[in-house]
């Protein structure tokens, strides 16, 4: 375990977690970006505000989750000021619910609170890290200077419904920004149930093609190379994805797609599990978003660790592009699966962590791959944990304390399906890390 000493970023208004004694930062500022992670409509030490719940005129005034989306908004909007932006220049965010009808309501508040919506993920979840919550949000942005830009792409082909109205590709300078793509039809398109014909069997075929393959080459070929060019960029530049899929069994067929688009240059790949239905399309069984650099940029993609194994053929520790680092999504895993040092003690159960020994696994990788980038863990600007069990957070960010202790904390969790890639396994963390030139750290 690496105990870092000095850190390049800034936690932006730190709060406690609860009684843990533990510190959540509710935005981190590195360079030109702000992240802002995690935000649920809570008070700070405790659970959702009561004027939110409303619990003794519950129908009175706004509908709950508009009021929830109010708050997330008025949070993120006092980070980016922090940080000496505003809410005009946020280039992402990503939604987590537990519920499919807070998701109309919370876009009601964006539409109003963002001047142009940037690329965006929403997705189902099993729970929030507060049982009461309705929605929890994260932002990226920027402080723009030059030729450090917000340029937002339109593209009618790809773009949203007009009822979430986000752009599809957005740049700020180099960087790309995709929105999740999911197999639904363009426009003209012939489709069924939501999803385009060309991305799935004929009716009433038993085999005609493997669905999620045919999901994966059509968000691919339709959805992300066409983004990809209309803002100078390609496969070749694709840094970092998250894949959701709703199916466990879906993952090694999704792969063999995946790796004939990137095997000779992978981005870092993150592959969660969510709920059934949990994409925007009840029955689509995958969602990919992605970050890449232009072209002709000046920075360049650089695969970190490729042989740090993430539980994946082929899939690196992370890339780094610029001043930032994206791990894979990590498991407490090796060749065999669960790593030893986090199988159940079968003589003392009750005396040993597995979620505990899993966080210590996964945050010794991360720490190896921030080490071959030239940084470290204590520049950490967002922490993403997908838990098969929300009562193992507490252990996780305690080993957090290990690594970085009394830093707070930008960090989000949300409880997926027990079907993870492994048995055993109950963590995968994603991670973003601010990697700057040696002399700036």
């Amino acid at each position: 375990m690496s105990s870092p000493t000095s850190s390049a970023v800034r936690p932006i208004l730190p709060v406690p977690v609860g009684r843990t004694g533990i510190s959540y930062a509710q935005g981190m500022a590195a360079g030109p970006w702000v992240f802002a992670t995690g935000h649920m409509a809570q008070t700070y030490p405790g659970g959702i505000a009561d004027d939110v719940l409303s619990t003794g005129l519950p129908h009175s005034g706004l509908p709950r989750h508009q009021k929830e989306a109010g708050v997330i908004f008025s949070r993120i909007e006092e980070v980016f000021r922090e940080a000496g932006t505003d809410l005009s220049n946020v280039v992402r965010v990503d939604q987590y619910y537990p519920d499919f009808r807070a998701v109309d309501q919370y876009h009601i508040v964006r539409r109003q609170r963002l001047p142009t919506i940037p690329p965006s993920t929403s997705m189902l979840m099993s729970e929030l890290s507060i049982p009461e919550a309705g929605m929890n949000v994260q932002a990226i942005g920027i402080v723009p200077g030059t030729g450090f830009q917000v340029e937002h792409t339109k593209n009618p082909s790809i773009d949203a419904h007009p009822t979430s109205g986000y752009s599809a590709a957005l740049c700020a300078g180099d960087y790309v920004f995709v929105a999740g793509m999911t197999p639904s039809a363009k426009p003209g398109q012939p489709s069924r149930n939501g999803i385009a014909d060309a991305a799935q069997m004929p009716d009433g075929m038993l085999w005609r093609g493997t669905p999620i393959m045919l999901e994966t080459d059509f968000i691919i070929n339709e959805k992300i190379i066409p983004a990809l060019e209309s803002v100078g960029s390609s496969l070749k530049n694709v840094c970092k994805a998250q894949v959701y899929l709703v199916h466990a069994e879906d993952t090694a067929p999704f792969l063999q797609v995946w790796n004939r688009y990137f095997g000779d240059n992978p981005p870092a790949l993150s592959i969660m599990p969510c709920a059934n239905p949990g994409i925007g399309q009840s029955a689509a069984r995958i969602e990919i978003n992605i970050l890449a650099i232009r072209d002709n940029a000046p920075i360049k993609k650089e695969i970190i660790g490729d042989d740090v194994f993430t539980g994946y053929e082929g899939v690196p520790g992370g890339v780094r592009a610029g001043d930032l680092l994206f791990l894979s999504g990590l498991m407490a895993v090796d060749r065999h699966g669960l790593v030893p040092t986090a199988r159940p003690d079968t003589e003392q159960p009750y005396l040993f962590s597995s979620s505990k020994a899993q966080m210590r696994a996964i945050l010794e990788r991360a720490s190896d791959v921030c080490e071959l980038a030239g940084t470290s863990l204590a520049n950490v600007l967002r922490i993403q944990h997908f838990h098969t069990d929300l009562a193992d957070l507490l252990p996780a960010l305690e080993v957090w304390q290990e690594f970085l202790p009394g830093s707070p904390l930008p960090f989000t969790a949300v409880r997926v399906p027990d079907a993870m890639p492994a048995p055993g396994v109950s963590l995968i963390a994603d991670l973003w890390v601010y990697a700057p030139p040696a002399n700036q750290l």
